[in-house]
């Protein structure tokens, strides 16, 4: 029987640059999709050349795909990155990033008329204030008879959302440029905002992973839904608000910075806030 060979060459191959923890410490993931650490700790490798180019696909930065593959290639840990909470996903990317091409990331900050200067941002000045954010609260008390439980979203909800959003978009964008008829016009719209609508419901009900009540509990998947689906507007609105304060309490927040004399020149106040923004096709060029 042949011996498997060795790749003399294996000693030289991508080691972990650093190691990193997660803002949810592992919770709300799937078993399958998480192998946690011990300590907490997370190795992160630097991304391949294949990473790199894949990152310039738009098809595939548009259906989420490039960053899918980029976590999984850059962190061992993660064998199925589409369950990512969206409260881990900036951590993720700052670390690969950081990884990649080292602690300071330059970034535009545009002043006054038109007039843009160079800032550098240190990546773990970034990390250090998701930590100290994050805070998820799963508990929403409806009423006397209700408590629901939620999970943050995954980065496959983003993302779904996020491409039925660019589909309507692109529907309307058509439809408004085309000879239909006004009651064509109107019936395409209406089916594409059932369509935006009806994957919101979704995402909102599929946050729910268990609901208490006087009537009894259950963390049936199918019997959640079908409760958001038929309950009172004020209780899907409870959630879907809470959701929504856990989103903006949990993003990461534009950073302060001092501006120079030169930048103060050019009418910008002693400090600014600077956005940092994820988009992939340019957070790591």
């Amino acid at each position: 029987m042949e011996k498997p060979k060795h790749n003399p060459l294996a000693q030289l191959m991508r080691q972990p640059k650093i190691f990193v923890k997660l803002p949810s410490n592992g919770e709300y993931w799937p078993e399958s999709s998480l192998s946690k650490s011990v300590n907490g700790e997370y190795p992160v490798f630097s991304m391949t050349a294949k990473d790199e180019l894949l990152l310039k696909t738009p098809d595939a930065l548009m259906n989420g795909q490039a960053v899918v593959d980029l976590i999984q290639s850059c962190m061992p840990n993660i064998s199925n990155a589409w369950d990512t909470p969206n409260i881990d996903l900036d951590a993720i990317l700052i670390a690969i990033r950081l990884a990649t091409y080292g602690e300071m990331m330059e970034t535009t900050i545009e002043i006054g008329s038109g007039n843009e200067f160079t800032y550098s941002v240190d990546l773990r000045t970034l990390l250090d204030q998701l930590y100290q954010s994050i805070n998820w609260q799963s508990r929403i008390e409806v009423n006397e008879q209700m408590v629901l439980h939620v999970r943050p979203l995954t980065y496959r909800d983003v993302s779904k959302t996020s491409v039925q959003t660019f589909e309507s978009q692109k529907i309307i964008s058509a439809v408004n440029d085309s000879s239909l008829s006004d009651e064509e016009k109107i019936k395409t719209f209406r089916e594409s905002f059932a369509k935006l609508t009806e994957v919101t419901v979704g995402l909102v009900a599929s946050s729910v992973y268990k609901i208490e009540s006087t009537a009894g509990t259950t963390d049936e998947q199918e019997f959640i839904q079908e409760f958001m689906n038929n309950c009172d507007k004020s209780v899907f609105d409870a959630v879907k608000n809470h959701l929504d304060k856990m989103r903006e309490q949990n993003m990461l927040k534009p950073i302060m910075v001092s501006t120079t004399p030169e930048m103060q020149e050019q009418g910008a106040a002693e400090t600014i806030e600077v956005p940092i923004i994820f988009d992939p096709a340019n957070f790591f060029a």
